[in-house]
């Protein structure tokens, strides 16, 4: 296999003995690079499978590079092999060593609603707050976890009252999670690394597991995450991470691309090989991007380019406001594919904001083009899967107080807001979950009647299911269970029609059948069910924005999302100032990451680059001017053409361009 790598890429497989950085410039195989090198670690370097692991940020990478691997070894050759994402890594690191880190072993994982929902209950269980607000804090906190901040170290820190309130907040959300035997998404970085820096031991014993670390996509790691890498490759620090520092578009989520520089500081014997042969794009385009970026300040210089042809001019387009220019590319895309015979597929439309996507899909939908919008509503956020995860999480996790409440009265118990608030407040004096205060005999004394007896009984049977789920066939008792809580009949009384019904329950039915895979590629264990819940619920963190199996569709997706993918034929929409970039980047004189959305979006086109812009666009319900993008101004100008004067704007101007063709055509007959 390694003969078909470049010269470039042959170098970068080879260096094993010394830390290596492979800067990969956009579409220029990096995977293939990554695959080769593990089976070179193997069958070359004297590694075994075991001693290796690679980590990426998506469910998606790790399976294509798993298979690829595979291919390249043969299945029996990679047992042991570890290849995942930084929170699978994490999650199993978690597992392995939870009674070091004080929690049990049947932990569960909080997702962005239950982190949320818990916010909210701290914030005095006040249903109505904020959500901006609530949503505000979670970020924040997010962010500390993500710089390695504890609780302590933030109030030590802070010198207004807001930031104050916040890691105050922040305290509380911590000391909830432990009560709660939870870890949210980034507690599966942050703990592994804690737990290193203050058990040597344990450290010494996972880099003597992992004895050599790939990284897919370098450039994405926050703080925490560049600790995680550090601390198990140790000071010999043999690795290959993989990145681009023009395409780091995450610094929301706490991506750091300074963490490339980092690395010539931390290992001063760095390697650094550069992969500038792009595989993807036409040259025009390659140059188009390369005049853009270099407008940005490097670290490290490079210049990808193409051995493909030249390709044809990058086309810019003007329209009026975002409903013509959505019109526009729909009648483009159609006359497109009649001319060149090419499959709905081959199209993608890429924007800076989700708000653009409405204008886009009611143009496609009126010219019946069928399509599919990126990110739309995850399988995992449904009402109904809800409700069964948390009944789930409840079963393998009695502290999960959260859990707790939203199943406690799903299907209805007559169990209401009084009954709970009372329940709650027991629980909290006695510092115990809400589930054990069920069985407290004290209870009694706080809860009357009807109320006492629905959630003893709803305590109970939460009890017997999980005893049997230990001891026999833990499917036939969630069966048994979803069937005696009668769910079935639920949605239908909840659904707006059968057939709503109907869907729903399939979905459940799905999710059911999911779990038992799980179930059934979980060696022995003590609780298996525990395993399977925690595997299913990273993988809907992690899969959210992912796309299922690919259909005959104009692909609808925002600049952040299409990274790492490739298309035909692209439309970016929306290059105008203050919507790319975007206008808080330009209040806070930060152009430099919009500069990189503008040149992930450009290298995702293989073929085609048709950019437009509108001279007007509605903003929070008022008409505003707009100006072309400062990014159509980068490119060089050769390349571009374009055609602002080549449509007319209105209709008056579409009927006089009509009378003037027609007396053309006279005219011309006149003369023969």
């Amino acid at each position: 296999m390694a003969h078909q790598l470049n010269e470039r890429q042959q170098q970068a497989v080879a260096t094993v003995e010394s830390p290596l950085l492979v800067l990969a410039g956009a579409g220029s195989g990096k995977t293939s690079v990554i695959t080769t090198k593990i089976a070179h670690l193997i069958q070359k370097a004297g590694f075994k499978p075991s001693q290796i692991a690679a980590v990426t940020f998506t469910n998606k990478a790790a399976r294509e590079m798993k298979e690829r691997v595979s291919l390249l070894l043969g299945k029996g050759n990679t047992r042991g092999l570890i290849v995942s994402t930084f929170h699978n890594l994490g999650l199993n690191i978690i597992r392995k060593e939870h009674r070091a880190l004080g929690y049990k072993a049947n932990f569960t994982i909080f997702d962005d609603q239950d982190t949320l929902g818990l916010l909210r209950e701290l914030c005095g269980r006040n249903a109505d707050a904020d959500k901006t607000e609530l949503q505000a804090f979670q970020n924040k906190i997010s962010q500390w976890k993500n710089d390695l901040v504890s609780p302590q170290a933030v109030i030590n820190q802070v010198n207004n009252q807001d930031d104050l309130l916040a890691a105050k907040l922040y305290e509380l959300y911590d000391r909830s999670m432990r009560a709660y035997n939870a870890v949210d998404f980034d507690d599966l970085i942050r703990y592994p690394v804690i737990l290193f820096q203050q058990n040597p031991d344990i450290l010494e014993k996972w880099q003597n597991k992992i004895r050599y670390l790939l990284v897919d996509e370098y450039q994405d790691t926050n703080t925490c995450q560049y600790e995680l890498v550090k601390l198990i490759c140790g000071r010999f620090g043999l690795f290959t991470v993989v990145g681009d520092d023009d395409q780091s578009i995450y610094s929301w989520r706490g991506a750091q691309p300074e963490n490339l520089a980092l690395l010539q500081q931390d290992y001063p014997n760095l390697k650094v090989v550069k992969l500038e042969q792009n595989y993807r794009s036409y040259g025009r385009i390659l140059k188009a991007a390369n005049q853009v970026i270099a407008n940005n300040p490097h670290v490290f210089e490079k210049s990808i380019w193409s051995d493909k042809e030249y390709g044809d001019p990058i086309r810019v387009l003007m329209a009026d406001n975002e409903n013509h220019e959505s019109e526009r590319v729909a009648n483009e895309i159609l006359a497109h594919k009649l001319r060149h015979g090419t499959e709905y597929s081959d199209y993608a439309i890429l924007y800076r904001g989700n708000h653009q996507a409405r204008f886009i899909e009611r143009a496609l939908i009126t010219k019946q083009i069928p399509y599919r919008v990126s990110g739309s509503t995850s399988f995992f956020s449904r009402s109904e899967i809800k409700d069964i995860l948390a009944y789930l999480r409840i079963i393998v996790n009695q502290d999960d107080d959260n859990a707790f409440l939203r199943v406690v009265n799903t299907p209805r118990r007559e169990i209401g807001p009084t009954t709970l608030e009372k329940l709650g407040l027991f629980a909290q004096k006695r510092h115990i979950s809400m589930y054990q205060a069920c069985f407290e005999p004290e209870l009694q004394d706080e809860l009357h009647g009807k109320g006492f007896n629905a959630v003893t009984r709803f305590a109970e049977l939460i009890a017997k299911t999980e005893d049997n789920a230990k001891r026999g066939d833990t499917m036939a008792i969630l069966h048994e269970l979803i069937a005696y809580i009668g769910y079935h009949g639920y949605l239908y009384d909840q659904s707006s029609s059968t057939k709503a019904a109907e869907f729903r329950w399939n979905n459940v039915q799905q999710l059911l059948e999911w779990v038992d895979r799980e179930l059934q590629n979980i060696e022995q264990d003590e609780f298996p069910l525990a395993r399977a819940l925690n595997k299913l619920l990273l993988r809907e963190m992690l899969d959210r924005n992912e796309e299922e199996e690919e259909q005959n569709e104009v692909q609808l997706m925002t600049l952040h999302a299409s990274k790492g993918l490739e298309f035909n034929h692209v439309y970016l929409v929306g290059m105008e100032e203050e919507l790319l970039p975007h206008r808080s980047s330009i209040e806070e004189d930060n152009i430099e990451e919009e500069r990189r959305l503008a040149y992930v979006g450009i290298t995702r086109a293989q073929k085609t680059l048709t950019l437009t812009y509108a001279r007007q666009r509605k903003q929070y319900g008022e008409l505003i001017d707009s100006e072309p993008s400062r990014f159509l101004f980068e490119m060089p100008q050769d390349d571009l053409v374009w055609e602002e004067q080549q449509l007319p704007q209105t209709e008056e101007e579409r009927q006089a361009k009509g009378r003037r063709n027609m007396d053309a055509l006279r005219a011309m007959l006149a003369d023969d």
